[in-house]
């Protein structure tokens, strides 16, 4: 079974992997000693800047080994695209009073959601569209090896619905499936998601080289 790392310490961005590696027999591990690590900021101004600058950072301390980071996020078409990069922290309220990367920490998923629910109240439901990206970068001793962009499609709800998941997922419908991501398994979900989609493209990559 192939071992792969991956720079987070989000529970939920791990089940997220775990979920989509499982059919494919592949163990998904998160970097040893990942949270005494030095933090990485990520203040560029796209998720594909991001994530390659997680990956080359903390592929520096594992020398030798694939890791693969991510950057993502909800992209909604009513709100120009908001909260876009800026997801994780949206409900910052110092981002009234510096540019959205300068946040201090992010912010809990209530939160996020409570702010995007407020700035959708008065959009109707056939113009609450939006998407979820992500963006995978692959790196080994701090060099990038390659990038993989995965998105999903939905419509945002006017209130939050299902309790698995994480971040906006409740807000989140598909309507593929007729549900929200926050009502699947990491399993069902890494079958319609963005972070499902853009790793399936790096386990071809990877079995490629």
């Amino acid at each position: 079974m192939r071992r792969i790392l991956i720079a987070t310490s989000n529970p939920g961005k791990l089940r997220d992997f775990a979920g989509a590696a499982l059919r494919h027999g592949v163990e998904i591990a998160g970097i040893p000693e990942f949270s005494s690590l030095p933090t990485v900021i990520e203040d560029g101004l796209t998720f594909e800047a991001n994530a390659r600058k997680k990956a080359e950072a903390y592929s520096s301390y594992v020398p030798g080994e694939i890791v693969v980071a991510d950057d993502s996020g909800l992209e909604i078409d009513a709100l120009n695209g908001a909260p876009g990069v800026h997801s994780a922290r949206y409900a910052a309220p110092d981002l009234l009073y510096k540019e959205p990367h300068e946040a201090d920490a992010n912010t809990d998923d209530d939160a996020n959601n409570a702010r995007v629910l407020h700035e959708l109240k008065d959009i109707p439901s056939a113009q609450r569209t939006g998407r979820f990206v992500c963006v995978l970068a692959v790196a080994r001793d701090g060099k990038t090896l390659a990038t993989f962009r995965g998105t999903a499609e939905g419509i945002i709800l006017d209130a939050l619905r299902g309790t698995n998941g994480f971040g906006y997922d409740p807000l989140f419908y598909f309507p593929e499936i007729k549900k929200t991501f926050a009502e699947l398994t990491a399993e069902e979900k890494s079958k319609y998601s963005h972070r499902g989609a853009a790793f399936r493209q790096f386990l071809n990559w990877s079995d490629a080289i």
